[in-house]
């Protein structure tokens, strides 16, 4: 009986914190679009070293600037490389049917020359 409590109350938490997850990722515009996530990396850029500093403090643990790796910078945009890979394959889907047609034709001119 002990173990099934146990079970059930760690399942509990598990679930409250993946909900807890996906409403501050929400809340925070991550799961919207490609600027408003940008703009919520951009705040989390500024804001996290200072609040790790800040529980550090609080905890009394002693680290000091220098110590702290530094935040990583960004300059990667997900919706232009979207774009760009939309234009890609678009771009190639448009041009398909005309290089189908030229690669049939120079099959044919192969096969011809190898029957001759």
């Amino acid at each position: 009986l002990n173990c099934s409590l146990f079970n059930s109350f760690r399942f509990l938490i598990k679930g409250g914190l993946a909900g807890a997850a996906v409403y501050v990722a929400y809340d925070q515009g991550l799961l919207g679009s490609g600027t408003e996530g940008a703009e919520a990396l951009k705040k989390a850029q500024e804001t996290l070293p200072p609040a790790i500093q800040e529980w550090t403090n609080y905890l009394g643990w002693e680290v000091r600037a220098a110590q702290l790796p530094a935040t990583p910078k960004f300059d990667f945009s997900l919706s232009d490389s979207w774009n760009k890979g939309v234009h890609t394959v678009m771009s190639a889907l448009s041009v398909a049917p005309t290089r189908a047609c030229e690669y049939t034709v120079e099959g044919w001119k192969y096969v011809k020359d190898l029957v001759k």
